[in-house]
């Protein structure tokens, strides 16, 4: 079958160890897997992490690149797949798809049957295909750690890249008062059209926010505590601009702020996400749909570091 994989690494130039050709179908691991035949799927920066052999070690090459995929299961229903596998060699108990078991990017994917859920009819194969990983990052990070039920405001630093521009949408969708950094003007412009107040980094917001949506890290993390208010919870996702800021702990306690890591989600929050995107009208926001012979246009764009939303691979094409 066609597949997306990486044959080699390559910390310096990710693109150089990426490879399109042909692989043998997918193995089913245990009794209780099955395959899925892909109709979409969405590339994230832990594919180009991959690629840089990050959590790719050289004894699991060739590996097939890609976490998330919309398609349609051995019985015939549209399903989304759910990224996270459990692993008991891994030290977290769980990979992603493409760390331990091939990914997405191929014509079909083996995961467990608890894996799949439920397509949503609203939403097209090309949109669900955006929501397993960043979108529901975006969706943890504000509903079960940032517990924005109970916020009037948001902060979102670093908008434009998957994970941040998705919590723009839903914190808007949710009726909270968004505010998004960006260092782009023109990304600042399309962050105000969907709804947002748009400001540059660093810049002093209108009020102190309930809950700062943070995937910068060391760039950003200074402005994510001043513009805090009291009690406020500050969610951390990613660190790309560094990974070890400083912290001003008087702030943390005379203001009570919690800082609280998360990762991906869990299959009932995937459901639950579904569900809102279906009910209220949400669509993920798509930089740019390629055909699944142009992935590596597709790549290389991911690797300019320019886009604004989700880089989806149709397979039917």
């Amino acid at each position: 079958m066609r597949a997306v994989f990486a044959s080699t690494v390559d910390a310096d130039d990710p693109l150089a160890a990426l490879r399109v050709g042909e692989l043998p179908e997918p193995d089913l691991p245990a009794p209780d897997w099955t395959v899925v035949e892909v109709r979409a799927s969405s590339l994230n920066h832990h594919d180009l992490w991959s690629l840089r052999g990050v959590g790719l070690p050289a004894d699991r090459l060739p590996m097939i690149l890609g976490c998330d995929a919309a398609g349609v299961d051995d019985a015939g229903n549209e399903v989304v797949v759910y990224p996270v596998v459990p692993d008991p060699a891994d030290p977290r108990g769980m990979s992603i798809l493409s760390e331990r078991y091939p990914g997405t990017f191929a014509a079909r994917v083996a995961v467990p049957r608890s894996n799949l859920i439920p397509k949503p009819a609203e939403l097209s194969f090309t949109e669900a295909a955006c929501l397993p990983t960043a979108w529901l990052t975006a969706y943890r990070m504000l509903s079960t750690r940032g517990r924005a039920d109970q916020a009037e405001s948001v902060l979102v630093q670093g908008a434009g890249g998957g994970v941040a521009t998705a919590a723009v949408v839903l914190a808007v969708a949710l009726g909270k008062r968004v505010y998004a950094t960006s260092r782009g003007a023109d990304k600042r412009e399309r962050i105000a059209a969907l709804g947002a107040t748009a400001l540059a980094p660093g810049s002093r917001l209108p009020e102190r926010v309930d809950v700062v949506i943070e995937t910068v890290g060391a760039a950003t993390f200074d402005h994510s505590m001043k513009s805090a208010a009291p009690g406020a919870r500050i969610v951390v996702s990613g660190a790309t601009s560094g990974h070890l800021p400083a912290v001003d702990l008087r702030r943390v306690f005379a203001m009570q702020l919690e800082i609280l890591g998360t990762s991906m989600g869990t299959p009932d929050e995937l459901r639950d996400l579904l569900a809102l995107c279906a009910q209220r009208g949400i669509r993920p926001v798509v930089d740019t749909e390629y055909a699944f012979s142009e992935v590596r246009d597709a790549f290389a764009r991911l690797h300019t570091g320019r886009t604004f939303g989700k880089l989806v691979l149709d397979h039917r094409r």
